[in-house]
């Protein structure tokens, strides 16, 4: 047997597809293969690609056409090779295989039968598939923080959401197994740990009859790391036992990324989000009582059929009126197999663009109010890079989530993958900036 091939993952898409990534990763250096970062050395390289709207695909296209180019023997994961699945091999004869999102896990495998000269197609129609924590695992992100998947797949049928299509209906992991993979990451030295999954507010109905997610913030209390964040937490699964296990379990940050959507209850409705309704005021109102601390985040789609000048006026109110720390906002991008594709009164390119506008500049100052609430503060701050030009420190506190929020500048001496207080000395729409207090130093 001579040496086995070197591998390179080329990584594309959310923090889901982030953790297919890393279970490749682990599972391949399991195995004995040689993992370079470096593709032009590679003999493999493994595309994990993203099909969520018409942009991530042209990126992944484009990744892919790269490396054809560069005479590189590909094997297609992810999201686009569970949704284009024969049209890839077809199309792209430098690719030796794809793999499905359920099918991730067979890829020590795949990269076997390949070496045998077969070219592979290895799709589960419904993916079934979940890792837990003995599945092998190699991270990619910064020292200090990790994500962990305590569910994979959706049940909900949004009328522009291609993702139940692509990953299944929702599987949760048991409260043990994820409460397992978090003791691991912290005996790593993670500082934070991000939950994620489609819907983490539904997380346990599959597997319990019923949502758990305030039980399992409550044994993640136990476990020994600072910080703990939830994404994508629906606010009508914001319960009262939810908000309560929020407030009682100091590590859980009051951090809720929201994807509202919309504000319009019609615009709701043709979305397939009824169950939303007429909620959104009183929950966000209730959220903030009870959690006077917390940071919301949320995200909204401009521009979906049927969108008029006055639903998007209600938005405007809806945001202006419940000034949220951060938000996101998407146009729509029609997605074949989504109903909302061949919807009546699509809405033009440009008023798409314009209403996105709109709200980023509403939403701007609102931003830049709420940071410049934490100058004078003290603030624990988790250190993630540093600039090697200045010296400067580059970290997030609590109010911060990777990738998608701001970030805190800072003056001073810490090592990366700590939490320090920062003194916050200014603010603008996006970043903080601040000194580490003195006498403080791990």
């Amino acid at each position: 047997m001579g040496d086995k091939p070197t591998i390179a993952i080329s990584h594309l898409g959310c923090e889901k597809n982030r953790i297919d990534t890393e279970h490749m990763l682990g599972l391949l250096v399991e195995a004995g293969y040689g993992v370079d970062t470096n593709e032009e050395l590679a003999d493999y390289v493994i595309v994990n690609t993203c099909s969520f709207i018409e942009a991530a695909r042209e990126e992944s296209v484009r990744t892919l056409v790269e490396l054809a180019e560069a005479n590189k023997k590909v094997v297609i994961t992810g999201c686009m090779a569970q949704h284009f699945q024969e049209q890839l091999l077809e199309e792209l004869p430098e690719a030796v295989a794809v793999v499905g999102t359920g099918d991730y896990h067979k890829i020590v495998n795949v990269i076997e039968r390949v070496e045998q000269g077969e070219r592979v197609k290895l799709i589960s129609a419904e993916p079934t598939y979940i890792a837990d924590e003995t599945t092998p695992r190699y991270r990619t992100t910064t020292e200090g923080v990790a994500y962990l998947r305590v569910a994979e797949g959706c049940d909900y049928r949004c009328a522009f959401c291609i993702i139940p299509y692509l990953r299944g209906n929702q599987r949760s992991r048991t409260i043990e197994s994820i409460v397992a993979e978090a003791k691991q990451l912290a005996n790593q030295g993670v500082k934070e740990i991000i939950l994620i999954s489609q819907i983490t507010t539904n997380y346990g109905l599959d597997i319990y009859g019923k949502p758990k997610l305030a039980e399992l913030l409550r044994a993640l209390g136990k476990v020994d790391v600072p910080w703990i964040r939830m994404h994508y937490a629906y606010p009508t699964g914001l319960t009262p036992d939810v908000i309560a296990a929020i407030q009682e379990t100091p590590n859980v940050l009051p951090y809720l990324d929201l994807p509202l959507q919309h504000s319009h209850p019609e615009i709701l409705r043709a979305m397939n989000r009824p169950w939303q309704g007429r909620v959104n005021d009183g929950i966000i109102d209730r959220i903030k009582t009870a959690l006077p601390s917390s940071v919301l985040r949320t995200t909204f789609i401009v521009g979906f059929p049927g969108e008029t000048q006055e639903h998007f006026e209600h938005l405007l109110e809806f945001t202006e009126r419940h000034e949220f720390d951060h938000v996101g906002v998407f146009t729509f991008s029609p997605e074949e197999e989504t109903p909302a594709y061949s919807l009546p009164n699509q809405v033009p390119s440009e008023v798409m663009e314009a209403r996105r506008d709109r709200i980023m500049e509403l939403q701007q100052p609102i931003s830049l109010k709420k940071n410049q609430q934490e100058v004078g503060k003290t603030v624990d701050v988790l250190i993630e890079q540093e600039n090697p030009e200045s010296g400067e420190l580059i970290g997030r506190s609590g109010r911060f989530s990777p990738e998608v929020d701001g970030q805190v500048y800072i003056k001073g001496e810490s090592r990366l993958g700590t939490i320090v207080p920062v003194q916050i000395q200014s603010a603008d729409a996006y970043d903080l900036y601040g000194q580490i207090v003195a006498g403080n130093r791990e």
